[in-house]
Formats: C-alpha cells, structure tokens, sequence
C-alpha cells in the first residue's frame, strides 16, 4: 500500500533526489528566484518553507538543522540573516511556483520558483560579485 507517501520521486535514488533539492535550496536561496520544471519547483517549494521556517527560529539547533540539510555556509547566513529578518512576521508561504510555458526539445512543463517580497538585485548578484573580484585579482597582476 502507498499510505503517507507523498513526496515525487521525480526518478531518481533517494540520495540523489536529496543532493537535488539541497542544492536547489541553496540557488533558490542565493537568487531568490530559479526556472526548473514544474514537478521539481512543486516539490522544491515545502522543503525551502521549511528551511526559512528554521532560519525564523534562529538558535543554534536550528542553524545545525539548516546546515546538516544544505552543506553551505552562506547560504545558511543568508537564512539565518536577511531572509529570517525578512519573514519574521509573515506565518508561512515564503515561495510562488509560477508556470513559465513547456521546454523546447522535450516539452517538458517549466516553472519559476521566487520567493515571496523577493530582492530583484539578489539574481545573480553572487555571479556578478565573483566576476568582479575575478577582475580586480587580474588587474593587481
């Protein structure tokens, strides 16, 4: 019987559906908003809600909690400092799955995944920095 299992499978291993969302995660949390496919961002969406859930709570277990789930430092600083600030008085739905069309090749549905009073400098804001520190290393060269 299938009784209280309600998560995709979305066909992969356990281990690597949890890396994928882990990382995810972290990009969702960097960019404030991604484009994947629709079943992915549907099941993407709890487990981000969670992780800000964590970050609201703010003491040191859930900051260990946070960091055993997606393995990276600054995206836990980012949880635990402005998305945390950010969603104190909000009780809950902090992510907006929006459906973008189908993918050209597979026809596979998209969708963006944002969170909810996101910052539009936040895309790609840590791309844009790494290239510019980047820059100044060859400029002191």
């Amino acid at each position: 019987m299938n009784h209280g299992k309600s998560r995709r499978k979305l066909n992969r291993t356990a281990s690597h559906r949890q890396a994928m969302l882990a990382n995810m995660a972290c990009s969702l949390i960097e960019h404030e908003q991604i484009k994947t496919t629709l079943p992915k961002a549907k099941e993407l969406r709890p487990y981000v809600e969670k992780l800000i859930t964590l970050g609201k709570r703010g003491d040191l277990h859930a900051r260990r909690n946070a960091l055993s789930t997606i393995k990276q430092e600054p995206a836990v600083q980012k949880l635990f400092g402005a998305l945390a600030e950010r969603y104190a008085e909000r009780p809950g739905g902090y992510a907006r799955v929006l459906k973008a069309g189908f993918r050209y090749g597979d026809m596979a549905p998209m969708a963006i995944i944002e969170l909810v009073d996101r910052d539009p400098d936040a895309k790609g804001a840590g791309d844009r920095a790494r290239v510019a520190a980047e820059e100044a290393m060859a400029d002191d060269e």
